[in-house]
């Protein structure tokens, strides 16, 4: 059986760790999406693509031309898609931001995730992984968009992790707190990095799903904190 891995949002801080743990894996072809890519050279079994605004629907469509579906497939997707807003109370929030989030964080997974259901519906199978968040689970102040975003994200997960049993498709989301990145340091500076959550373990812990892809589905994995133990 042939193995074919799609990453969205590949050239992102989360995107290109998880992109340099996955694509030592075992996949027979890697597809790399994104608006830029610093170095857009293909790569053996690497393709890069670059997207536009993914909360149109013909540029979804176009990110998935080209890619055949076929009995002896099974496709992967992993997606980091998404933006961050937030500070404002809900009675401060613009209704543009209100939009801006649910365009980034819904509306573009959804896209995503009809259009691969109907490449892993042509195949052998399939398992796709969102990016969520705590927040879209557990409320925070002054994030009312992103997080209603982020949970209705959650809800399409569990949704289709029902419908996908019909196509042999198990759907997933991680829920991080927060992840190691170089502008969350900025952001949150003094505090104890160790306990953040590092792209490459969301590389490795995406991996483990993809490859028990056929009894895990419908979960959101809570990424809350973490301890070092390789000391």
């Amino acid at each position: 059986m042939k193995k074919e891995l799609l990453i969205f949002g590949s050239n992102g801080a989360l995107g290109k760790g998880v992109t340099e743990t996955l694509i030592k894996k075992d996949y027979d072809k890697i597809y790399l999406f994104d608006f830029k890519f610093d170095d857009k050279e293909a790569n053996g079994n690497i393709e890069c693509r670059t997207v536009d605004d993914l909360s149109i629907e013909e540029n979804v469509k176009k990110a998935f031309s080209g890619i055949t579906p076929g009995k002896d497939k099974s496709f992967f997707l992993f997606s980091t898609i998404g933006g961050f807003a937030g500070g404002n109370k809900l009675w401060e929030t613009p209704v543009e931001e209100w939009e801006k989030m649910f365009n980034m964080n819904l509306k573009t997974s959804f896209l995503i995730a009809k259009h691969f259901s109907n490449l892993v519906r042509e195949s052998f199978s399939g398992s796709l992984c969102f990016t969520a968040a705590y927040t879209g689970i557990d409320a925070e102040v002054g994030k009312a968009a992103y997080g209603a975003s982020k949970g209705g994200l959650i809800h399409l997960v569990d949704s289709l992790s029902l419908e996908g049993r019909e196509i042999n498709l198990s759907v997933n989301a991680i829920a991080p707190f927060i992840i190691d990145t170089p502008a969350n340091r900025g952001w949150m500076k003094g505090q104890d990095f160790s306990k953040w959550i590092k792209p490459n373990e969301i590389g490795n812990l995406v991996n483990d799903i993809f490859k028990n892809y056929n009894f895990i589905t419908g979960n959101i994995i809570k990424l809350t904190s973490r301890f070092d133990i390789f000391r």
